[in-house]
């Protein structure tokens, strides 16, 4: 494993969300402090998550109310990422969503008009309660000549009664009826990390990269250029972490033991 001290200081943080900072509704120990850590630190810094259902000023709150207390302008979803993507490829168009306020407002922002008449793309993305009848219109439209983007590949998602299916699983389906698979812009696509990068002005070889998965936050992290931190709280057990065919520059039990490496990797 290499020596972080071979490596320039770090000037900027990207965190994912779940598992590393939360668990459901509940703070992980040294979430608060580690972001404390940061804002006295000075450093750049942004939370990311593939989740996206919920709005920034959502997330804000539900972070708040464990105890977290982080601005709206420090958060970045995949669904943000994806009004950004659409935004650069093709200004102004149409779309026919399948999601929720996260998706439907960042598409807003960006001038898109939602409709189900020709939409220059179907944008697959979280929710709650998938609809037959959204993903029977979904299918029609991409055999019709619509794209096919979707948020983010995760194919489940937590709840307390257990794994509810997620994108993936979704756009699974829909490529399955229509033989053609989506363009997923989240994690771990290392364009979500670039997009998070530009946001806050950050260069990745002075970026760490903290995660719980090393399926998504790991090789993101690591296709995109940046030093990784992986906890173990949250997804990725360490008996799982020799399968991988790549390795973390850092693991740890939990952001707890990233709070020290703040001011030690500056």
């Amino acid at each position: 494993m290499s020596r972080v001290t071979e490596h320039k200081p770090v000037e900027s943080w990207l965190t994912d969300m779940d598992g590393v900072l939360v668990h459901e509704e509940r703070a992980i120990p040294g979430a608060g402090e580690f972001i404390t850590a940061l804002q006295s630190s000075g450093k750049k810094f942004l939370v990311l998550t593939n989740n996206s259902i919920f709005t920034p000023r959502d997330l804000r709150a539900r972070l708040l109310a464990a105890g977290i207390d982080i601005p709206e302008t420090a958060i970045w979803t995949s669904a943000l990422a994806t009004a950004q993507f659409l935004d650069d490829q093709r200004p102004g168009g149409t779309a026919y969503v399948i999601g929720e306020a996260g998706l439907t407002t960042a598409l807003h922002e960006i001038g898109y008009v939602l409709t189900e008449r020709e939409p220059d793309y179907v944008v697959l993305g979280e929710t709650r309660t998938y609809s037959f009848e959204a993903i029977t219109k979904a299918i029609r439209l991409i055999t019709d000549g619509a794209r096919f983007l979707a948020t983010n590949p995760d194919p489940t998602g937590p709840s307390q009664e257990g794994p509810l299916p997620a994108t993936g699983s979704v756009a699974a389906l829909i490529t399955r009826a229509t033989g053609v698979a989506p363009y997923f812009v989240g994690k771990p696509n290392p364009l979500m990390m670039r997009s998070a990068l530009n946001r806050i002005e950050a260069h990745s070889e002075t970026t760490v990269m903290i995660g719980d998965r090393m399926d998504t936050d790991i090789i993101s992290g690591l296709e995109a250029g940046l030093r990784s931190v992986l906890v173990l709280s949250g997804s990725t057990g360490e008996h799982e972490v020799d399968r991988f065919p790549y390795r973390p520059t850092r693991i740890v039990e939990s952001i707890a033991d990233v709070v020290p490496l703040v001011s030690a990797m500056s």
